[in-house]
């Protein structure tokens, strides 16, 4: 099959989730000729990066939602066998420098969160790569009392960093939403903030939403 265009609406790009579920991930690789990997220790994003091309993302890299057009952002959900959420689930990269006058309205944390097309896989670990099953993705948009937490998170973070304390940061920090290194290894170092005010040397950070939040947007999606 040939790459699929970008969806132009909401109801073409559900019409896509809705074909997709209950396939694997290999007998949908298969589908668009897509190559699958034996495990996932050297290609962690395989799964995001074929449904990606499958319903037709076109952000790449860029710091916008994944479906550009319709402001939509895609996040695949490994969950276990008893529909928990394995792992938190990366957002952005954490601005580090040039904060001044940076805030949570206009961040791209909030961009990319404000309309997330969630799409569960079943991942549990003695599950083959290519045998995790696509479940039912759907739509959804922060409530109020969410969004006064991710801005909460978002706001004591930022702070931490533009008063030179980056490296007070840790994983404990945040109520929904944490900060951690997302760096290839421990050479890729970037600029930020010192304690002084001058530039040091750290590791890129990259904001995760926190698996119990996650797990508690399932529940309430699922309840409904």
């Amino acid at each position: 099959m040939i790459k699929p265009s970008p969806p132009t609406t909401i109801p073409e790009l559900l019409q896509r989730v809705e074909a997709i579920a209950g396939l694997t991930l290999g007998e949908l690789a298969a589908q668009y000729h897509f190559k699958s990997p034996d495990d996932l220790l050297r290609e962690k994003g395989w799964p995001g990066q074929l449904i990606e091309y499958v319903l037709g993302a076109s952000a790449g890299s860029k710091p916008v939602p994944d479906f550009e057009h319709i402001g939509v952002e895609l996040k695949t959900l490994p969950l276990s066998y008893a529909g928990k959420p394995l792992e938190t689930t990366y957002v952005s990269v954490v601005p580090l420098t040039n904060l001044t006058g940076l805030t949570w309205l206009h961040s791209s944390v909030r961009r990319k969160l404000n309309h997330v097309l969630w799409l569960p896989i079943l991942a549990e670990r003695d599950i083959a790569p290519v045998d995790r099953t696509i479940g039912s993705g759907f739509l959804w948009q922060p409530d109020s009392q969410q969004e006064a937490q991710l801005q909460r998170d978002w706001e004591e973070q930022i702070e931490l960093i533009a008063t030179g304390r980056v490296n007070e940061i840790s994983g404990h920090l945040g109520e929904v939403m944490q900060i951690r290194p997302k760096a290839a290894n421990s050479k890729a170092l970037t600029d930020a903030i010192g304690p002084q005010g001058g530039l040091i040397k750290t590791l890129p950070r990259g904001f995760y939403l926190k698996t119990q939040f996650t797990h508690t947007i399932l529940l309430n999606q699922f309840a409904n």
